[in-house]
């Protein structure tokens, strides 16, 4: 039997000791640990939904308001002024329905982007999966796409237009819109991490990405024999499918799944380059 002497410091000892430490070489994420924390990202959701929101004089109305004065003014200067063609539709009901998922991507984009830095105090102090912060930065722009949804729909039924069965994909077309943000919010947000200065450049990021995808133009606007280049852009396809859910026009089938296959890479090494970040991330945030 062993005794100890008053005073030795193994008596303050605890049973157990648990180190956590960064895991060498390349590892998968964790998928059971991301899910073991779903409260969070609610709460986290919810939190910057209240903050969004909060002390303002139109509340949720700004979700309406950002993509309605958007078309308004696209219908003057491209529809009115450039005669930029529509397909056959009315041009602000088409514009509107390309502005729909971009604002959506670009809200993600920036917003998951700065996840990191905006929560640099929590994420120092306190253990939990990183990868929630970004992935929270989407919630309150799921909030925002179904109050400009439902404006769509009462443009539809100003201008005529009756949804056709193609608006029961709308949760596909959604589903593919999340993981091309996510991808691309995500990996911006592990490298906004490494070099700060990646956060001016986002703003001409997004104007610049706004105007090389099909939201004010067809993409029949572009030669053939180029056309597919934009499917190597993952917003084009979405925009796309978002036109064909609501409006009923014909999808480019093969430019789609360019566009689905691009969004999933992205997403892929969005994970695995923010597993490396990660590793270090309380350390040089």
């Amino acid at each position: 039997m062993t005794t100890t002497a008053p005073g030795d410091p193994r008596l303050f000892a605890p049973a157990h000791v648990t180190v956590i430490e960064p895991p060498k070489g390349w590892r998968m994420l964790d998928w059971r640990e991301v899910w073991a924390y779903r409260e969070l990202l609610w709460v986290l959701s919810a939190r910057d939904v209240k903050v969004r929101y909060k002390q303002t004089v139109l509340g949720a109305g700004w979700a309406l308001l950002r993509p309605l004065a958007s078309m308004l003014i696209f219908t003057i200067v491209f529809g009115k002024l450039a005669r930029m063609p529509s397909e056959g539709y009315p041009y602000a009901v088409f514009v509107y329905t390309g502005l729909l998922p971009w604002l959506f991507f670009s809200s993600v984009f920036t917003a998951a982007g700065n996840s990191l830095l905006g929560s640099a105090n929590l994420v120092s102090k306190v253990y939990f999966p990183r990868l929630i912060l970004p992935v929270a930065a989407a919630g309150s722009s799921v909030l925002d796409l179904l109050i400009s949804a439902m404006l769509l729909l009462v443009l539809m039924a100003w201008y005529g237009i009756t949804p056709t069965w193609a608006l029961a994909f709308a949760p596909l077309a959604f589903a593919g819109l999340l993981m091309a943000s996510l991808g691309c919010g995500i990996l911006l947000a592990a490298v906004t991490v490494r070099w700060r200065d990646v956060t001016h450049v986002t703003p001409f990021l997004v104007q610049i990405w706004m105007y090389i995808s099909p939201v004010v133009f067809p993409v029949s606007l572009v030669p053939v024999q180029w056309q597919w280049a934009m499917y190597l852009n993952p917003v084009t396809g979405i925009v796309e499918a978002f036109r064909g859910v609501f409006l009923g026009s014909p999808v480019n089938g093969p430019g789609l799944g360019i566009s689905m296959l691009v969004s999933l890479a992205l997403l892929a090494a969005a994970v695995v380059c923010f597993e490396r970040v990660e590793r270090r991330l309380a350390d040089i945030i």
